[in-house]
């Protein structure tokens, strides 16, 4: 009788304690005061590309005092000062309370949202610590002054070739000029067709350049010029209105080479933000050299293997694999790197779920940019993934443009794109899906 008349009070006790935590609705309560506490290691800075790899920022935070004991994410938002992080750069550390740039990395961030080189930029950081999709607390602005320096090139210019044997045809955007050594004299590096051109300013034929009488002297409003199929140097000088199209590409060829010793050559590409020539190349185990118009006339290879070219020089000795090959004409030198291409795979491709992948192609001008234009897809699904192969792939856990390692299969209508695909921080890539 004893035990039953315990338990009865016992039971009693409980529904009494339940009630009473009903009533009073017991439970965790937000600090709103509980912002991260944001620390830079510098607040000006004179970034030095001598010292490209070394630390250059760090930010730093404390844990908030949410109330209560809480799981935080963080995410660093840094603008330019007083846009109110409208068009914030976003980098999420995750649980890590601290995020940090080399001078490079900075450079490159402050030049991309637009920040000239050796001009003051004056930005703004906060750190956000997130708690759900719903809850967020951003900590007060801290100031920085930055300056990069001049890491790209620039030789663009306002002129450029338009026409029928153009790759955008008479309606551009114009194939582009660029800036020499000589003032007033620029060069474009095209693949033309069987047609006609002009040279004009601006996308615009409000100033317009022809060729009346062929004679090699342009003249305002003139005739069309007529050109072969081919690859081509085209020199503009500005001064005394003259130019001349000849003949001009560089290759590689060679038994480590795609088409052998006979080729055709494997074409280099003009990259003007550093004035060198460079090769997206999947070579065998062989041997290579380079050569100019897909011909031995001029020709080097890389006596002692120094890195070096020589004229006439030795074979250079390559592995299996793909690589970024840059070759510098101004010193003679030639660098062979390995790399990972990122291509576009999924029921929404071109060639489905196993591939081969659609490649995308490096932007110099943007480090760890990568391209691919006109994409034709189809209603369905993508993923990026290296080397046409899983084992390292992308995807996008809550579609917000953001890639995660192994995520979800990203939903593409059909139509014409132009993809983005950027691997410049490695802890956060992000793409851009363009409809044409």
């Amino acid at each position: 009788m004893n035990k039953l008349i315990n338990k009865i009070f016992l039971l009693f006790g409980v529904l009494t304690v339940l009630s009473s935590c009903e009533k009073e609705e017991i439970r965790a309560v937000l600090n709103p005061d509980a912002k991260p506490s944001v620390s830079l290691s510098s607040q000006s800075l004179q970034l030095d590309k001598e010292n490209a790899e070394a630390n250059a920022l760090t930010v730093s935070w404390d844990t908030p005092d949410f109330g209560f004991s809480a799981g935080s994410q963080y995410r660093v938002l840094i603008d330019k000062a007083g846009n109110n992080f409208a068009e914030a750069q976003v980098f999420t550390t995750g649980t890590e309370k601290s995020k940090s740039w080399t001078h490079k990395q900075l450079n490159n961030l402050l030049i991309s949202m637009g920040i000239e080189p050796d001009t003051e930029g004056q930005l703004d950081v906060a750190v956000e610590s997130i708690l759900s999709d719903a809850v967020s607390q951003r900590s007060d602005i801290a100031n920085l002054m930055a300056m990069p320096y001049l890491d790209k090139l620039d030789l663009s210019s306002s002129w450029g070739i338009v026409g029928s044997a153009a790759v955008n045809g008479w309606n551009g955007p114009d194939m582009p000029f660029y800036k020499t050594s000589d003032a007033g004299v620029y060069v474009a590096y095209v693949t033309l067709l069987d047609g006609e051109i002009k040279i004009r300013e601006n996308n615009d034929w409000a100033v317009n350049y022809g060729d009346t009488g062929a004679d090699g002297v342009l003249d305002r409003d003139g005739d069309n010029i007529a050109v072969e199929a081919g690859t081509y140097a085209v020199t503009f000088n500005e001064n005394d209105l003259t130019y001349t199209i000849e003949k001009l590409s560089w290759g590689i060829v060679g038994s480590g080479a795609p088409n052998g010793w006979d080729g055709p050559d494997l074409e280099f590409m003009y990259d003007p933000s550093s004035d060198q020539w460079r090769a997206i190349a999947t070579l065998l185990d062989g041997e290579i050299k380079i050569r100019q118009n897909n011909d031995w006339g001029l020709n080097y290879g890389d006596t002692g293997a120094d890195g070096t070219l020589d004229r006439d020089g030795d074979n250079i000795a390559v592995s299996a694999g793909t690589y970024l090959v840059t070759l510098n004409l101004n010193d003679l030198t030639i660098l062979i790197e390995e790399i990972d291409i990122p291509g576009i795979v999924g029921s929404g491709a071109p060639n489905g779920w196993d591939g081969p992948d659609v490649s995308l192609s490096p932007d110099f001008s943007r480090e760890g940019v990568w391209v691919a234009y006109n994409v034709e897809l189809t209603d369905g699904e993508i993923k990026f993934r290296m080397n046409n192969d899983w084992g390292v792939n992308f995807g996008d856990n809550g579609a917000d443009g953001t890639l995660e390692r192994d995520a979800d299969n990203i939903a593409v209508s059909a139509g014409v794109y132009d993809i983005e695909l950027d691997l410049y921080d490695p802890a956060a890539p992000t793409y851009t899906i363009t409809a044409k």
